[in-house]
């Protein structure tokens, strides 16, 4: 979950699945994938830096790590 600021200072959590744009215009507007706009204290640079963060917090065991030549079921081919 992501830890955010309404404008009025008000905390909240979403979950950064939900996300489905960032924006700094010059607010940052968070767009979900329901089309819902949130606008937030917190920088564009900083929302992404908290969504990745949490995203590598829901794939325990490096499961976004990109695929190597030795890993067959992470898409990589076999090495004799």
């Amino acid at each position: 979950m992501l830890e955010l600021s309404r404008r009025s200072g008000e905390r909240y959590y979403l979950n950064p699945l939900l996300i489905e744009t960032v924006e700094a215009t010059p607010d940052t507007v968070i767009t979900l994938v329901t089309g819902k706009k949130l606008v937030v204290r917190e920088s564009a640079d900083e929302v992404v830096r908290r969504f990745v963060a949490a995203v590598r917090d829901l794939a325990p065991g490096g499961l976004l790590r990109a695929p190597t030549a030795g890993d067959p079921e992470r898409g990589g081919a076999s090495v004799p």
